[in-house]
């Protein structure tokens, strides 16, 4: 069987292509630069883009099925467009391309940002969202989820959704692996603070159980569902609790208040305006410290078979790699 990917040089896709090599699969990868794959006697290379549809559609040909993980997912771009451009706009050409070549399924790749913060018990895929979008990433990722059922229900298209939280664990070295980032600085002793007063809560999950779970719902989901591949729901104070106890080290955190941060995040715009530097996070990101986002991925562990591992056992196994180096799946 053909598989047509985006995002198989990223940080779950390329768990995901190892995944479907290692199963026989053919897979066809839509990429930028070839040099970013290995060599694989099944793994066919194409070079394009995802807002290119001539490129997709050259890169789908003989495909039976789809997984779209690739996105813009950078706290900041100098034009916000790009946002809607790479994560609706594409969308559009990868679902569109998809009906004319009769692919059977596709597995969209999402953000459990759509589904807003938490309340009095963990968010679940049908909650009515708490609260507008906070950003144009997590906008342009919900007009896209919007796109897709669409198409489920006009089209009668086979799309699954899913939604994956903050995700850790060794892997290419990108925004989307920031928890493994912050494991190394904190063992380095370069990452001192804890947002807010430390009590707020994220979801956390190993990279390899998402990858899994995207197989998962390509073989078991349901057309036109949407599933949480979440993992433990920490507070911040836990976070790094477990950080210090798995790396031995028990570096000095401060707990930095809200409006501390947000003053930051507004110097880091403005300096961007005087210097040109990117800034490392915006205002707009930052206010989501200040809500709970907690997650029950109840229904992929039924429906899908979905299970995730201990958080501490996980960032066990991830310090361990990248003490070593190894940062490829």
């Amino acid at each position: 069987m053909k598989i047509f990917m985006t995002g198989a040089t990223g940080y779950i896709g390329s768990y995901i292509k190892s995944m479907l090599l290692e199963k026989g699969f053919t897979v066809h990868a839509l990429c930028r630069n070839p040099n970013d794959l290995e060599n694989h006697t099944n793994l066919v290379k194409f070079i394009g883009d995802i807002t290119d549809p001539a490129a997709i559609a050259e890169a789908m040909q003989g495909c039976s099925r789809v997984y779209h993980l690739a996105a813009y997912a950078k706290p900041w771009a100098k034009d916000p467009e790009i946002y809607y451009r790479v994560n609706l706009e594409a969308v559009r050409h990868i679902l569109d391309t998809a009906q004319n070549l009769g692919i059977g399924r596709i597995v969209f790749t999402s953000t459990a940002g759509v589904l807003g913060p938490s309340g009095n018990r963990p968010v679940r895929e049908n909650d009515d969202r708490i609260g507008e979008v906070m950003n144009e990433y997590e906008d342009s990722k919900t007009q896209a989820e919007e796109l897709c059922l669409r198409y489920v229900e006009e089209r009668d298209m086979d799309i699954i959704i899913v939604n994956p939280p903050r995700i850790y664990g060794p892997g290419v070295d990108q925004e989307s692996n920031s928890i493994t980032r912050m494991l190394k600085l904190f063992a380095a002793g370069k990452w001192r603070i804890i947002p807010g007063d430390g009590e707020g809560i994220g979801s956390y999950v190993h990279v390899e159980d998402v990858a899994r779970g995207h197989l998962l719902a390509m073989e078991h989901g349901r057309k036109g569902h949407r599933y949480l591949l979440s993992g433990d729901n920490l507070t911040y104070n836990e976070f790094f609790r477990i950080m210090k106890k798995i790396t031995g080290k028990d570096h000095r955190l401060f707990k930095v208040p809200l409006p501390l941060m947000l003053l930051g995040g507004h110097l880091m715009v403005l300096r961007e305006k005087l210097t040109g530097t990117p800034p490392a996070i915006t205002p707009k990101w930052i206010r989501k410290y200040s809500y709970n986002y907690a997650l029950d991925a109840s229904k992929a562990q039924t429906e899908l078979g979905y299970t995730y591992r201990n958080f501490e056992e996980g960032l066990k196994q991830t310090y361990e790699t990248i003490r070593n180096d190894d940062y490829r799946p």
